[in-house]
């Protein structure tokens, strides 16, 4: 595994010669260190379409100095990326052609500019002498990869804050800066503006090969599906990096978004024809249910130790974390292996394929055409018929598996409803954006139950397992006890929660 770095960063343009104004003079900082000047040089691979750059991603190849080894920088948020390193190596290391699958797919990876310069680098510390930021004046020339005379030069000026360090200092160092000149840089990134320099002629494709999203606001109610659906894609490809490194909650946010992505396509088939979506609908339920595996288990294995942790240790008997651990691990198998064999196969990125190739030329029906307000409206207003039908249905029910299956499916319906409101919500404001508010709570209350089902079967294997190996089971049949405690309440509390969620005013108020 690569190692990683996340760094909080602001980078400010220069014009002419840059000097660092005296920076002790920023509260806090007590001593400016000089550092040394090192040289740069840095050779930036892309594909031929620049689809790297054009996600603000940086690929590149340092052959020596403290810096050799080949370095890729992700962009988590503004200022804030993660610079992940390799030793060097003649190709790309196999763990980022990995991280950058997903945008790359099948092109290759070729060098596309060469930049070099010097850093004179300073470190801004306090009066005990901790480091609190580290400064760089950089000075660079852009060269494209063969040589020959196109070149640019530039001067820029880099703070990085210090591991844990204050993220406001970065914003007293840049008052001093700006009051010497300096402002933040305009390009996403130094690649980007080598190549704007060395070739403007060779601009970056749009995102993943896919033709570039219009710029003036959605229109129509196709624009408005369309920019929903491209949203999610691209969620989905710039989580997958993340998902390979195993990053907190990556799995459950990728999952989301395949999910809705699923979810748009059904509701909104009077946009898109379903004869072209349909099959896209059926793999991105098998790229969602291969992301739940482990999830799944995860968050069974989470609201089980919860509940023994509730126990008084007098009611604990037998050796049941031991038990839990070991039947836990028998089920989840190696969750994390599977995934990765699911993201490096080709049914992934041919599904990932498709959907571009959905986007660049959608199967556009009449209705899209149309003013979003109606289209939309009566496109969330069917799933919320939907939901009110299954909600009805599971009521009438007695308690027991039937009902606990109809108030699953109930689950679902929300879960669709909710999404297609938030779809909608560009087009249809604040009424879209408090029906998705009443849904996510209607399913939250929902899911609560059909969890309170799944780990009461757990429990029941559990106690069975327990059992037939000569340990007691008292415990896991007072844990099943109270999950069907939980379950209950959940269901007396539905009628309260649908009628907040059906209220009829706010259903006309979505229709307009």
């Amino acid at each position: 595994m690569a190692d990683s770095t996340r760094e909080i960063a602001r980078t400010y343009e220069v014009m002419g010669v840059a000097r660092l104004p005296d920076l002790t003079r920023v509260a806090g900082v007590a001593s400016v260190a000089h550092r040394g000047v090192d040289e740069l040089d840095a050779l930036h691979y892309d594909t031929e379409d620049l689809r790297l750059t054009a996600d603000s991603l940086s690929l590149r190849r340092c052959p020596d100095g403290h810096d050799a080894g080949w370095h890729l920088t992700i962009p988590i948020a503004p200022n804030l990326r993660d610079d992940l390193r390799e030793p060097l190596s003649d190709t790309v290391p196999h763990s980022f052609a990995g991280l950058l699958r997903s945008r790359i797919r099948d092109n290759a990876l070729v060098p596309v500019a060469r930049l070099l310069g010097t850093r004179d680098a300073h470190h801004l510390n306090d009066a005990d002498g901790t480091l609190l930021a580290a400064v760089s004046v950089d000075t660079v020339r852009a060269e494209r990869p063969a040589g020959g005379p196109a070149a640019a030069c530039w001067t820029t000026i880099e703070v990085r804050l210090a591991d844990g360090g204050d993220p406001a200092l970065l914003d007293l160092v840049e008052q001093r800066l700006r009051r010497a000149g300096a402002h933040p840089v305009t390009a996403p990134s130094a690649l980007a503006r080598a190549l704007a320099a060395t070739d403007p002629d060779r601009a970056p494709a749009s995102a993943r090969g896919r033709s570039t999203p219009e710029t003036a606001a959605p229109a129509t109610a196709g624009d408005h599906v369309l920019a929903y659906l491209r949203a999610q894609t691209e969620e989905i490809v710039a989580l997958d990096p993340a998902v390979r490194r195993d990053l907190l909650d990556s799995v459950h946010r990728m999952r989301v978004a395949t999910r809705r992505l699923r979810s748009a396509l059904r509701t909104y088939r009077k946009i898109l024809d379903r004869n072209v979506t349909d099959p896209v609908g059926d793999e991105l339920r098998w790229l969602a249910a291969e992301l739940g595996v482990g999830r799944d288990q995860e968050v069974l294995d989470a609201r089980l130790r919860a509940d023994l942790d509730e126990l008084p240790g007098t009611l604990t008997l037998g050796p049941v974390r031991a038990r839990l651990r070991i039947w836990s691990t028998a089920r989840g198998g190696d969750s994390r292996a599977r995934v990765l064999a699911v993201l490096d196969g080709p049914r992934y990125l041919t599904l990932l394929n498709r959907l571009d190739a959905l986007l660049a030329g959608p199967p556009l029906l009449p209705a899209a055409s149309r003013a979003p307000g109606r289209t939309l409206s009566r496109a969330v207003l069917k799933d919320y018929a939907r939901l009110a039908a299954r909600v009805d249905r599971a009521r009438d029910l007695p308690p027991g598996h039937a009902r606990d299956l109809a108030l699953h499916d109930a689950r679902k319906a929300a879960k669709r409803a909710r999404y297609a409101a938030e779809a909608a919500r560009p087009a249809l404001g604040k009424p879209a954006d408090r029906f998705a508010g009443r849904m996510k709570a209607l399913q939250t209350l929902l899911g609560d139950h059909q969890d309170s089902v799944v780990a009461r079967d757990a429990l029941r294997d559990l106690a069975v397992r327990a059992h037939a190996a000569g340990e007691p089971s008292f415990t896991w049949g007072l844990l099943h006890g109270r999950e069907e405690a939980v379950a209950a309440a959940r269901e007396r509390r539905l009628p309260r929660a649908w009628r907040r969620a059906s209220r009829p005013g706010l259903r006309r108020a979505l229709d307009g």
